[in-house]
């Protein structure tokens, strides 16, 4: 990794398509910090409040990729592995790679009802993985997209990733 400081790998995709088990996988395999948004959301205190009816926290996508592209820069070199359905927002000069995780629509759905969603959010959820919000944004934010069907065997997947990334460093 000598041309690159901070090698940026954001992961997104609809709620329960596999993003944070991905992250996780390929996390020890690449031996990166895994930043889990929602985590560093709460614990820097990013939300400007909480919908209780989408059950979410409420976040300015541009203080979000202020904070996160602040908080790598000051680590020293490393594989990063960014993982929410907002990590596209961070900025696509920023990041290396840009994974879009997508799921068949009806483990999507079985997923979401486990998660204990309400029927308006898995609606919600299943209405964006259908119109592929997170990979249509991310490639209106210039992004280095790389889309990968979570439906089946994650660390498989995780395992093939890993050994492209390793060729990009």
């Amino acid at each position: 990794m000598a041309k690159i400081k901070h090698f940026i790998v954001a992961i997104t995709g609809t709620p329960c398509t596999g993003k944070s088990t991905l992250a996780r996988e390929l996390s020890l395999l690449l031996h990166a910090k895994h930043i889990d948004v929602t985590k560093f959301i709460k614990k820097s205190r990013l939300h400007e409040g909480y919908d209780s009816a989408k059950k979410a926290y409420i976040v300015d996508p541009k203080a979000l990729n202020r904070a996160l592209s602040g908080y790598i820069e000051s680590q020293k070199r490393g594989i990063f592995i960014v993982d929410s359905h907002l990590s596209h927002y961070l900025s696509s000069k920023k990041v290396s790679l840009c994974i879009v995780t997508t799921c068949h629509l009806k483990i999507l759905y079985k997923r979401l009802k486990k998660r204990g969603y309400s029927l308006p959010k898995i609606q919600e959820n299943m209405d964006s993985e259908v119109m592929q919000v997170c990979l249509n944004e991310a490639k209106e934010l210039g992004h280095n997209v790389l889309v990968t069907d979570l439906t089946k065997n994650v660390k498989n997947t995780a395992k093939i990733l890993a050994s492209y990334i390793k060729s990009l460093l």
